[in-house]
């Protein structure tokens, strides 16, 4: 079926949607912002105080201020929305529908209203359509408990590993797919079908499509020293050679997305590694996941890499000079969980990445307590929460270039009985940002 223009579903974009209002141009977005200082200023004046702000209280963000500086500031953000289902094609079925779950993560947006965001677990399917429902049915309707309309011209999707099918019998239980969760385990990462648990990145300013660098194909055995399971019993290899030459590394897939920003061009480096449980001794979705992280940790990096090929067939990291803000959901703790010890440390301690704010929230540090699971690290920084067993842990992360400067940010997780709790339950995860300004 061939779809009219208007109604043509937009990703992969660099212009506005074919029904998108046009963005206003920089000069018109820079009055804006000299109006909103005089409004706040003439606020001010007529209140003769100024109340100061809790340090990321998500109370403040329903119509947050511009900077008072020179400096523009850009505000990013990654979001688990856990907007997926088991059966193909069943979130654009829900979305067809008056979905409450996704007007809830909708609300949230409208609440914090970031300038760029990476959805987790947001379905894939080719046509972009429940990118294209999300964005009319809901960000641009004024939720309850929201804010405003909140509409993105500019999206990026692409295709994901998870439930599609390698033909491997990956689990090791004597066959090739199946049903249900054996079919899962065998797809070149866990998924029920084709596009479960995808991504998607939502922004206000324009796309470099023709830029953009994905990594869905790579190899896992492609990575120098490469953490290959082993079997604990026998101590031999836990994938078959015929396997380990196939097996890919990124169970979603890393995205390296430059977007044209009021900072500049900002490569978001979005990935959601496999969780590091859901396995058995050999430890190989822990292992993975621990690689996973680390892609990015070489990709930027300095020294050469001519292993690190992208789909296109271009090899090689990003640029020394090149400002960048990894996004997601890395499915690791500093200090707790089952991940590999220091797997997400790969991040926090590398020279390039600016990991010196950690967001925190109430919420967090109030769940946390409630679930009394004796915890090494910082529960305020947590950004979900797992059940009784699970707990709490901080596995959402947004870590800028250390070229950039973060002035606010935190982790949209209001205390119970606030007024935003209700909204903020809507995922097992929670919303985490950051405002970013150039290093002076």
């Amino acid at each position: 079926m061939t779809l009219s223009h208007r109604n043509a579903p937009c990703f992969h974009a660099t212009t506005p949607c074919p029904t998108a209002t046009p963005p206003p141009t920089k000069t018109a977005r820079w009055r804006q912002r000299t109006r909103g200082i005089a409004a706040l200023l003439l606020g001010m004046a007529l209140a003769g105080c100024v109340q100061v702000t809790v340090h990321g209280d998500p109370h403040a963000r329903a119509h947050r201020p511009e900077p008072m500086s020179n400096s523009p500031t850009l505000r990013v953000a990654t979001y688990n929305a856990s907007l997926y289902t088991d059966a193909a094609g069943g979130l654009v079925r829900q979305l067809e529908a008056d979905e409450s779950h996704a007007r809830k993560i909708a609300a949230v947006l409208q609440r914090v209203r970031p300038d760029i965001v990476l959805l987790n677990e947001f379905d894939y399917d080719p046509a972009g359509r429940a990118a294209t429902l999300f964005q009319q049915n809901y960000l641009d309707v004024a939720q309850p408990g929201g804010g405003e309309a909140l509409h993105y011209p500019y999206r990026y999707l692409a295709p994901v590993n998870t439930g599609v099918q390698s033909g491997l019998d990956l689990d090791r239980n004597g066959q090739a797919g199946g049903e249900g969760r054996d079919r899962g385990n065998d797809a070149w990462g866990y998924g029920l079908h084709p596009g479960q648990y995808g991504m998607l990145v939502l922004s206000q300013y324009p796309i470099d499509a023709a830029q953009v660098r994905t990594f869905q194909q790579l190899k896992w055995n492609a990575m120098p020293g490469a953490r290959a399971p082993r079997d604990p019993q026998t101590g031999a290899a836990w994938y078959p050679p015929a396997i380990w030459s196939q097996l890919r590394l990124s169970s979603k897939s890393h995205w390296d997305v430059p977007i044209d920003t009021p900072l500049g061009i900002v490569h978001l480096l979005a990935a959601h590694p496999t969780p590091p449980v859901f396995d058995g001794a050999e430890n190989r979705n822990g292992l993975r996941n621990a690689d996973e992280i680390r892609l990015w940790a070489e990709y930027i990096s300095p020294g050469s890499t001519p292993w690190l090929c992208d789909d296109r067939g271009r090899c090689g990291g990003l640029a020394g000079d090149a400002r960048f803000v990894i996004v997601g959901d890395y499915n690791a703790d500093p200090d707790d969980g089952d991940g590999e010890p220091g797997a997400i440390a790969q991040l926090l301690d590398n020279p390039r990445v600016n990991a010196g704010f950690v967001p925190r929230s109430r919420g967090a540090a109030e769940r946390a307590t409630g679930r009394g699971i004796p915890r090494a690290g910082d529960v305020a920084s947590h950004t979900g929460d797992f059940g009784p067993k699970g707990g709490t842990l901080r596995l959402d992360y947004v870590l800028p270039s250390n070229d950039l400067d973060v002035s606010d940010g935190g982790v949209f997780w209001p205390a119970s009985g606030e007024p935003d709790s209700d909204i903020a339950e809507a995922s097992d995860h929670h919303l985490v940002w950051l405002d970013l300004t150039p290093r002076r």
